[in-house]
């Protein structure tokens, strides 16, 4: 019997999947993973989460739910801000080990 083989995996299940902007769409998800778990630490509502960031009740709403198609990166950065924290951006040149891209760590 023999296997088939496939496209190899990445360490990006969104790569994987075929998402064109999968690298965005992975960061902004590391981002609001982190603005969430502040929001929810803090015990702050929607409306106060809203307040304190700058965004709007419903963008927050999306946040929440990890629809993040309309905010943008620096939208989740700023808010991140907002909230006390520092976010840090590195540029370096592509090792052969690690392929070009975007990489968030929250």
């Amino acid at each position: 019997m023999s296997r088939k083989v496939g496209p190899r995996a990445t360490d990006n299940v969104l790569v994987d999947l075929g998402f064109e902007d999968a690298e965005e769409l992975s960061a902004k998800a590391t981002l609001a993973l982190k603005l969430n778990e502040l929001i929810e630490k803090r015990g702050l509502s929607q409306v106060e989460a809203a307040t304190l960031t700058g965004m709007t009740q419903p963008k927050v709403s999306q946040v929440r739910r990890y629809k993040l198609q309309n905010i943008s990166l620096e939208r989740l950065m700023q808010a991140l801000v907002s909230l006390d924290q520092h976010v840090e951006i590195v540029v370096r040149p592509a090792r052969k080990t690690q392929a070009q891209g975007i990489t968030v760590a929250a």
